[in-house]
Order: C-alpha cells, then structure tokens, then sequence
C-alpha cells in the first residue's frame, strides 16, 4: 500500500515537472525530484546508468539480463 502511494506521489510530481519545463517556467521545489528503482521503487542504493537499484542489480547480473555485466571472480 505505501509503495503504491509514493509510486503515485512520485508520478504526479514528474508530471507537474514535465508541464513546467514544456512551459519554460521554473518548478518551485527541484530538489524534491529523487530517483527511485523500476522494479521495486526503493530510494536508496540507486544506479543512474541501469535505472535500478543494487538489490535488483545484482539480482538482474546474475540472470544475465544486464549485458556486458558478469559476477567478478580473482
């Protein structure tokens, strides 16, 4: 139920950031924008490059859905 909440919540603020932009006004509050994970939503432990965060990372790494990554073994 939480999740579901700061999904919408998070939604509705990119929304609100996408008009202003399209309207070349500035957002009031930019700093509020935070990114979050794909699959889980959760805050912390972002990755910027993949989109997700380190627990679902790792978790894709070892599927072998993320290609070019492998598990480092020395």
């Amino acid at each position: 139920m939480a999740r579901k909440a700061i999904e919408t919540k998070s939604r509705k603020f990119m929304a609100r950031y996408l008009l202003a932009k399209s309207e070349g006004r500035k957002i009031k509050f930019p700093t509020r924008a935070y990114n979050r994970c794909e699959r889980c939503g959760r805050p912390h432990g972002y990755m910027r490059d993949f989109g997700v965060c380190r627990c679902c990372f790792r978790e894709f790494a070892e599927a072998g859905m993320i290609p070019g990554v492998r598990k480092a073994s020395w």
